[in-house]
């Protein structure tokens, strides 16, 4: 497999950019068939709450009780080890981003840095891992619905939403900013309002509440309940918690200052998973017992809540996850939208995606939505095959782009510290030491995968999409004529 030699990264534009006068160009040298560049409609609180609200998800609200289940008192443990491994990977993400801002991030990156075949590889996997995200969220979301309202039907909701959520990013980037804002404040008031009943329930001061001290972090079987390997459950659990993080590098590329914005986002990413998601694991198994049947029966929230005698609990997280799961879902189309479009600008997709209207890739935003709409009627026609099959494949996806990240920006680093190192505003840590070290996480990581029955089976089903997209990007590579 070939790769680019270093001083292809000297030139900022794709190797199948044609030469001569360029038409009007977004900030990563993408050129969209209308001449015309993506709209920067983002604002920095825009940025700002969507790296905010990244963070929690309804993974956190619900899932989490899975892995307090397996892990007890170590799940602590399981986020803050898997905390730093997303700390890493957002540090080089933004190292990366900050210096060359582009709607298809990563994508872009990997293609620069390792080759074609890499951005066509990552690209095409995320754009269907949150294609497949939309449906998973939008079908939770009708759930909650139907639950409130039984007279109504699942696919009524879907449809409402889906077609709510296409219709705003149809429009202005500006109103995604919007409602990602917005939605990103609630969750974080609620998620802070949490937090601050928790601590002080812990500290006693709290009416109605005892200080518990430390009888749930060490009796009921003890800290590490279930031994390592619950350890190793409650970590690949909390792995897939983090993701949504990398959507605000897509977004930073639409907005008024990419560099500053994408730069100022990642720099505080490292306090917010450390508050919210740590933070969060420590309050519950500390004020409540991990066996508690709540926890997985109703979600660690709630049982939490219901523990501190919190009227309404149950239906004021519904509300909440229903809020969490909207919001995912809108993050999704966005950047699944931004993806396609980016990788058609640089010839590794069809180029119907690639008209502009108004700023927006509308027929990107069309596509995105519409696989995300078929991924939802497999869902109610096959649920048990072509849909598991479909989520079974996005299982570890994250993982394959993390991967990418880390040996993109080992080799792009480089190129700029020779090259241009006024653009390293962002700069990972301990280069080249942090980076091996997060790549070594992700192999471990997928190791670890590939010894649990149920995670073993998404490992294949991902490895199997990793290995046909490589292969149509490395064909692809060799085939068609480089422009330029």
């Amino acid at each position: 497999m070939s790769h680019p030699q270093d001083h292809r990264l000297a030139d900022r534009r794709p190797a199948h950019d044609t030469a001569g006068p360029a038409p009007a160009r977004d900030s990563d040298g993408e050129t969209p068939r209308s001449g015309a560049p993506l709209a920067r409609g983002l604002k920095q609180r825009h940025l700002s709450m969507i790296a905010l609200g990244g963070v929690i998800g309804a993974g956190l609200f619900v899932g989490s009780g899975a892995g307090i289940a397996a892990a007890g008192p170590s799940i602590v443990v399981a986020y803050a080890m898997s905390g730093v491994l997303v700390m890493l990977v957002m540090r080089m993400l933004g190292e990366m981003s900050a210096a060359n801002p582009a709607s298809g991030s990563f994508s872009v990156h990997a293609e620069r840095a390792i080759g074609p075949w890499a951005g066509f590889t990552a690209g095409w996997m995320f754009w269907t891992l949150l294609c497949v995200g939309v449906a998973a969220e939008a079908i939770g979301a009708a759930s909650i619905m139907t639950g409130w309202f039984p007279q109504t039907s699942s696919w009524m909701w879907v449809l409402l939403f889906m077609a709510a959520f296409c219709g705003t990013n149809l429009a202005a980037v500006g109103n995604f900013g919007e409602f990602e804002f917005w939605f990103a404040a609630l969750k974080v008031a609620a998620i802070s309002l949490f937090l601050l009943l928790g601590a002080l329930a812990i500290l006693g001061v709290l009416p109605g509440t005892d200080a518990p001290g430390a009888a749930n972090l060490t009796g009921d079987d003890g800290f590490l309940p279930h031994g390592t390997n619950g350890l190793v459950i409650g970590l690949l659990t909390s792995v897939f918690a983090y993701g949504g993080l990398e959507t605000v590098t897509i977004a930073a590329a639409e907005s008024e200052h990419p560099v500053r914005g994408v730069a100022t986002a990642v720099r505080t990413a490292m306090w917010r998973i450390a508050v919210f998601y740590i933070g969060s694991m420590l309050v519950i198994v500390t004020l409540i017992p991990w066996s508690d049947p709540a926890v997985t029966a109703s979600g660690p929230y709630v049982a939490v809540l219901d523990h501190l005698d919190m009227p309404a609990a149950g239906q004021l997280m519904n509300v909440i996850v229903l809020i969490a799961l909207l919001s995912a879902m809108n993050a999704n189309i966005y950047g699944s939208s931004r993806m396609a479009y980016s990788l058609t600008a640089r010839g590794q997709g069809p180029q119907v995606l690639g008209e502009v209207s108004g700023g927006v890739p509308q027929r990107a935003v069309i596509a995105s939505c519409g696989f995300g709409f078929a991924a939802v009627l497999l869902s109610y026609w096959w649920p048990e095959t072509v849909f598991t099959w479909l989520l079974n494949m996005v299982g570890a996806a994250v993982l394959v782009v993390w991967g990418f990240i880390a040996a993109a920006q080992l080799r792009m680093r480089r190129h700029l510290e020779r090259e241009a190192p006024e653009k390293l505003v962002v700069k990972m840590w301990a280069f080249p030491v942090l980076t091996w070290v997060a790549l070594a996480g992700v192999l471990a990581i997928l190791a670890l995968m590939a010894r649990q029955d149920d995670t073993r089976v998404q490992l294949y089903f991902t490895g199997g999409l990793a290995l046909a997209l490589s292969l149509v990007g490395y064909l692809r590579q060799k085939t068609l004529p480089a422009r330029g």
